[in-house]
């Protein structure tokens, strides 16, 4: 197809996202990636059209909602969306009982919707088309190919925004139903603030990474103090779930250069980017980046590949058993599984490879103890006791693989908050788990 054609087509399928909004069908599934991908135009003209059009209703599957979401709004009086990975606002509906949650890993996720999921509509942004017809869904790979796969209609928000980023999904202009344009900002994370807990986690993990590892990290204070800690090593590679600021840093700074990586050598590998537009304009063209699908990404097969592979993910509780909760406190939902549990699978089978989960030791103002006999009621397990590796609090890392549950058991009261220490023994001490217990 010559250019003129292309850009005959492109003109003829280009609308505005309000006629978009009402060609969805009533009882369709539509659905979006995460929401650095996601048209947030469209989006909210379908969260109006669900409000006024009483007899509307469909199924929208999200993904790390970030912000407000119109499918998971207080005025919205109907269950309609369907959370992957939540943020406030999905986790907030639902507690009303005005959301629902689908539980999955991330590496999972393309699979599932091949197999399970029908999608009447993709709904994406996108970076410009390019002189082959092509769009490319930039900071974001993650579902983007099975859903396109998948989709009976692809409708795209094209915003010059976007970085184009060459590994990641594309899309031809003769696969889309139709599309709009919109110049707005992508979605930026805001600095997460290091207070001096995470800076001792932070100093504590960095010690343990050697130079020439392979890191993943998440986003947030910890993992921002992890990769603070690791800008004085070397030869540092980078293949994670998600690319972040701090991770920049890392490459800027000479810390991290991919040299040593047994795949993708001298390329960082994610799945998708969250952070600043200086993030986001650094990816842009960059061949030294490549956005793979999280089905790849987030494989342990593959992760296992990487000599010294280090993964750095977060808990909300762990018991003595080494059981993690990373997605509720209690029954009440905060977030999915993601890539945590595919992240400690895989640094633990490779070749000099650690997992390490990271959690402040305590909650609410130091009033509840995060390291548990039992997790609470209803709390959710993330990573079970045969995969979790090492547990880090700012008084240490309880390395817990081939430990017995006893031995477990005062690893982990030894990095407790101490003013928990001689509660967490009595208890350990009538769950007859005292015999090696000797002091905390």
């Amino acid at each position: 197809m010559d250019r003129n054609a292309l850009v005959e087509l492109y003109r003829r399928k280009l609308t505005t996202p309000r006629i978009i909004a009402h060609r969805i069908g009533h009882g369709w599934n539509v659905v979006t990636d995460n929401s650095m991908g996601s048209p947030q135009l469209l989006k909210k003209l379908l969260g109006e059209r669900l409000i006024k059009e009483k007899d509307f209703l469909i199924r929208v599957h999200t993904l790390l909602d970030i912000g407000t979401s119109p499918f998971y709004e207080k005025t919205l009086e109907k269950k309609v969306g369907i959370s992957w990975f939540s943020g406030q606002s999905a986790r907030e509906a639902v507690a009303r009982g005005l959301g629902d949650v689908m539980p999955c890993c991330y590496k999972d996720m393309p699979r599932i919707f091949r197999n399970h999921i029908p999608v009447d509509a993709f709904l994406a942004t996108v970076s410009p088309m390019d002189e082959h017809g092509y769009f490319s869904t930039g900071i974001v790979g993650s579902n983007g190919a099975a859903l396109k796969e998948k989709a009976k209609h692809i409708y795209l928000e094209v915003n010059p925004n976007m970085p184009r980023v060459a590994t990641t999904t594309i899309i031809h202009i003769s696969e889309v139903t139709a599309l709009y344009e919109n110049n707005c900002p992508l979605p930026e994370a805001a600095e997460a603030v290091m207070d001096e807990v995470s800076r001792r986690i932070g100093k504590l993990i960095g010690k343990e990474i050697p130079d020439g590892a392979t890191i993943q990290l998440g986003i947030g204070s910890i993992p921002n103090a992890v990769g603070e800690a690791l800008k004085a090593k070397r030869n540092l590679g980078i293949h994670t779930e998600l690319l972040t600021d701090k991770m920049l840093e890392l490459l800027e700074c000479g810390a991290a250069n991919n040299l040593y990586k047994t795949i993708h050598p001298g390329k960082t590998v994610a799945t998708f980017a969250f952070g600043t537009r200086k993030l986001y304009d650094y990816l842009d063209n960059n061949p030294s980046v490549e956005i793979l699908p999280v089905d790849y990404v987030n494989a342990p097969g593959v992760i296992a590949q990487i000599p010294n592979f280090i993964s750095v993910n977060g808990g909300l509780q762990v018991d003595f058993w080494g059981q993690v909760c990373a997605e509720s406190i209690g029954s009440y939902h905060v977030s999915g599984t993601g890539g945590q549990l595919d992240y400690v699978r895989g640094a633990v089978m490779s070749p000099g490879g650690r997992s390490f989960i990271a959690l402040p030791s305590t909650a609410k103002e130091e009033k509840n103890s995060r390291i548990v006999p039992t997790l609470d009621l209803g709390a959710v397990v993330t990573t079970n006791k045969n995969e979790v590796d090492c547990i880090v609090t700012e008084y240490g890392i309880a390395a817990l693989r081939g430990k017995t549950l006893r031995e477990r058991t005062e690893a982990l009261i030894a990095i407790a908050h101490p003013k928990f220490r001689p509660q967490l023994l009595e208890i350990a001490l009538k769950m007859k788990l005292g015999n090696v217990i000797k002091k905390t």
